[in-house]
């Protein structure tokens, strides 16, 4: 179990991430549509997460997602690295109703994101570019490299839900143990 908090002017936040854990989750961001994507990421990836953020949301949610995401990917970072005995890649596709997305990635200690989903506007109160930003702080802070591309789908909630739980997805297999490959890289080291 890895703690990470993090205050700064915009935002006061407390985080508990356990990668061995059952998807177990106890979420507060004070936006609820990124609260149900939190808690999705959490039971399909088998973390268990802790995540309660105070942010400045007389603003808008920017600073609110955006910093949850660099906790998240620091606590993240924290209990991956020194990587040993696990897959190290993972990849899923997800299907909701009419929408498909795909996430690929490697823990490779070298973040990269490509970001390929085709969503604008709103979801209720929830400004849909913040999903970029979100996932952009987490690859970045964790060391992950991740593909989210969306194969299909009209419906913004069902796209932004399903490269959520991609994302979780991918993360479990790519965390899956496998004690037969030692340190998963020719180098000897990530």
């Amino acid at each position: 179990m890895t703690e990470f908090d993090r205050k700064t002017k915009e935002t006061d936040i407390k985080c508990k991430l356990d990668i061995k854990g059952s998807g177990k989750s106890n979420i507060n961001t004070g936006v609820g549509f990124f609260d149900h994507m939190l808690e999705a990421f959490s039971k399909h990836s088998g973390i268990d997460m802790d995540l309660n953020c105070d942010g400045d949301l007389h603003i808008d949610a920017h600073h609110t997602v955006e910093d949850c995401g660099i906790v998240v990917g620091k606590a993240l970072r924290k209990e991956i690295f020194p990587i040993e005995a696990v897959e190290r890649y993972g990849n899923a596709t997800v299907v909701m109703d009419e929408a498909a997305v795909t996430c690929a990635l490697d823990l490779s200690n070298r973040p990269y994101l490509v970001y390929e989903l085709n969503v604008s506007g709103k979801v209720g109160e929830f400004d849909t570019e913040l999903v970029e930003e979100f996932f952009h702080a987490v690859v970045m802070n964790a060391g992950i490299t991740c593909h989210i591309i969306q194969d299909r789908g009209r419906n913004k909630h069902h796209i932004i839900e399903a490269s959520f739980k991609a994302l979780a997805v991918a993360l479990r297999r790519a965390l899956a143990k496998n004690e037969k490959i030692g340190i998963p890289s020719t180098k000897g080291i990530l």
